[in-house]
């Protein structure tokens, strides 16, 4: 009695540290819209002399139509080719002699643009991205350039990359119906096959004032910035094209489907993927902690398990993707030299099954709770953080606040949902496995 009382203690000493620590640090914010469509979102912090620029595009793959995928990513680099006022490469070079750092990244739901500057050089930050959004420079030189750019990065990054092909083998096989079946980086073939008529509708349809969300973080003034917008940004014309959203459900799955890859590697793998709601409900949140308590550092369930103790495995994770549709919960295993990969297979299930039929003890859940607390604080560490943070919320969610109160989502989940999401979601049924397996391997035709 005495030790659980104790543990209630403690569980709620860690419920009001975080609270008193979200309290404690909260992000203050301004938002609005301009007239045009465009979403703000700023947030004044002093502590450093920097800003952090952020544009995110409600643009991902999923909005691609078939025939025509890998837009959205390509986006990513044509976009830096340059504008009627900016010469072609030159994004780069004025952002790093101005002594900051930028970038773009893109995935299923959203494509994100940014730049890291001294908090002096806000203006040009605001001025390369109404450049962009406005006229960027999309022609046949830019769309050769850059085809032959996504051609290489897929080359590098998938074809000749040990275990590269896993994203596009798991989705591919995950998903009949759903958009999310194609990897943001699409083909050879629909790039190649695109015509430039084809890029610029693609343009002026997703990267317009109302469907982007201007984020930017760090010191500045809030009414100083709020002119600034207006000048740089005020004049851009709102879309006029519909901005589609695909509607597709993915259909239940309701057996097991399986697929052996034979890849350049010497080491077999096995991947599993599970069928999950979307981010931001419920369940989603009992599932990515218990992605924590699988893989959360060396010390979780699944590393501890098949590297430390069995030693049958040289690597072990569990993935949660966050998308903005139902995506997928994966864990994967890297086999040991000597291993077999159904022996490995069946040391995953077992940790699996042991999540569903041993509860969490006390220690355990309260170092998942505190470990989740950390990592929510160190992602809203840096005005780069808090940026992109905000315009995520703001989104996926409809609701930028999230940033001071979704940590208190993850401290509602009780080690009975991690045990019944466990159940519910982890089975035979609604999972693919992958098996990756040498080249050498292969069977002889």
């Amino acid at each position: 009695m005495k030790r659980k009382f104790v543990t209630c203690l403690l569980w709620c000493a860690a419920s009001l540290a975080a609270l008193a620590q979200t309290e404690g640090n909260r992000i203050e914010f301004t938002e609005y819209d301009l007239p045009n469509g465009l979403h703000v979102i700023l947030h004044e912090d002093h502590s450093t002399p920097n800003v952090a620029v952020s544009v995110l595009y409600h643009v991902g793959s999923k909005n691609e139509v078939e025939g025509r995928s890998g837009f959205a990513h390509f986006f990513e680099h044509l976009m830096f080719e340059g504008t009627e006022n900016i010469g072609r490469g030159e994004y780069s070079s004025l952002v790093q002699k101005a002594g900051g750092a930028l970038n773009a990244n893109t995935s299923f739901d959203r494509t994100y643009y940014y730049e890291l500057l001294p908090s002096n050089q806000l203006a040009l930050g605001l001025w390369l991205e109404a450049e962009r959004m406005k006229h960027a420079k999309i022609d046949e030189i830019g769309v050769e350039t850059q085809r032959k750019v996504v051609q290489e990065e897929k080359r590098e990054r998938i074809d000749n990359q040990p275990y590269g092909s896993m994203g596009e083998n798991v989705f591919s096989l995950a998903f009949q119906e759903h958009p999310y079946k194609t990897m943001p980086i699409g083909s050879f073939e629909d790039l190649n096959a695109a015509s430039i008529g084809e890029f610029r509708d693609f343009y002026k349809t997703f990267y317009v004032p109302n469907n982007a969300t201007l984020s930017i973080a760090g010191d500045i003034d809030t009414e100083e910035t709020k002119k600034l917008i207006e000048e740089y940004f005020g004049d851009i014309p709102k879309g006029t094209k519909e901005i589609p959203r695909p509607d597709v459900v993915e259909p239940e799955q309701t057996a097991e489907r399986r697929k052996t890859v034979y890849d350049n590697i010497q080491l077999p793998a096995v991947i599993q993927a599970y069928h999950i709601p979307a981010q931001g409900t419920e369940d989603y949140y009992a599932l990515s902690m218990l992605t924590t308590l699988l893989s959360g550092g060396e010390s979780a369930r699944l590393p501890k398990a098949l590297v430390d103790k069995q030693q049958i495995a040289v690597a072990a994770a569990s993935i949660p993707f966050p998308t903005e549709d139902p995506g997928l919960f994966l864990t994967f295993a890297i086999a040991n030299m000597g291993v077999e990969v159904d022996d490995l297979e069946q040391a995953m299930n077992a940790e699996i099954e042991r999540v569903k039929t041993e509860s969490l003890s006390d220690r355990e859940f309260q170092k998942l709770r505190n470990q989740v607390e950390s990592d929510f604080v160190q992602q809203n560490s840096t005005v780069a953080g808090i940026a992109e943070s905000l315009a995520n919320y703001s989104v996926y969610y409809g609701d930028a606040n999230l940033i001071n109160t979704e940590l208190q989502r993850y401290m509602k989940v009780t080690k009975e949902d991690i045990q019944r999401v466990a159940k519910e979601y982890l089975t035979k049924d609604n999972r693919v496995v992958l098996h990756y397996l040498p080249q050498s391997e292969k069977p002889q035709q």
